[in-house]
């Protein structure tokens, strides 16, 4: 029986940007799962579900391990952004059979509001109560954070099928200091499957050097590899082939079979 990939997609996000990586991972005989968050299956242009504003990371891990528990073996968990996070977490429930980190978004205890971090949440962050409301970057925000090494017209492309995202979830990652529940919190020594951590060298709102510190958090079963002329939108951005290769190259060795 072929491996499953299951594909987590970050903020804003959908399985819409994981087409090109299942076209890739399916060719070579993975059966490929791209999952929607919950609150995530609406409208772009519409009112997003008012629940959407204070669901919480553990929320959606909690609908992903059900999502899982419902296959027949554990999947390789492959996590973009804060898809990539939500990846850590379910790694360290035991319900995955390898990890690939893309970009992720780190957990608790990594300091990650760089510069370049708050002017991508800018118009996010100055709004009062916005860790309990929908929010949504501004297209000047997506564009300098995640989407400046897209064509100007796959910019556009791409902003227009971004959805709104949890501010809570926002809150959770970015001010985990302040978090009672703990809920980016992720154990690193019960993560003992194979964890591969991608980073781009261009990347403004998952900058490498957090994202590095992410593969050290992970240090006894993660391989980092840094890719210099990428950055976050490594789904879909000029050459992302080589990022997909690398991956299907990974996953193939030896250390990430569990």
């Amino acid at each position: 029986m072929a491996d499953t990939i299951l594909m987590i997609h970050g903020m804003w996000g959908g399985p819409w940007y994981w087409s090109n990586y299942r076209r890739v991972f399916e060719a070579h005989g993975y059966r490929c799962v791209a999952t929607t968050l919950p609150y995530h299956d609406m409208d772009p242009q519409g009112v997003p579900d008012s629940r959407l504003g204070t669901a919480s990371l553990l929320d959606y891990a909690e609908a992903l391990e059900l999502e899982i528990r419902q296959m027949d073996e554990k999947p390789i968990v492959m996590g973009h952004s804060m898809g990539g996070l939500l990846a850590q977490i379910l790694g360290a429930r035991g319900l995955a059979k390898s990890l690939v980190l893309l970009t992720p978004a780190s957990p608790s205890g990594i300091l990650a509001l760089k510069p370049s971090v708050i002017r991508s949440f800018w118009s996010v962050m100055t709004k009062w109560g916005f860790w309990r409301k929908p929010m949504r970057q501004t297209f000047g925000e997506a564009v300098y954070s995640m989407l400046h090494l897209l064509p100007k017209d796959e910019q556009k492309q791409a902003y227009d099928k971004f959805v709104y995202e949890s501010g809570r979830a926002a809150f959770e990652i970015g001010y985990w200091l302040f978090d009672a529940r703990g809920a980016s919190k992720v154990d690193d020594s019960k993560v003992t499957c194979p964890v591969l951590v991608v980073a781009g060298a261009q990347d403004r709102i998952t900058p490498a050097s957090v994202v590095r510190k992410v593969a050290q958090k992970y240090k006894a079963v993660s391989t980092y590899k840094e890719f210099e002329n990428h950055a976050h939108w490594v789904v879909a951005e000029p050459l992302w082939q080589e990022v997909a290769e690398y991956i299907g190259g990974w996953l193939t060795r030896p250390q990430a079979e569990n």
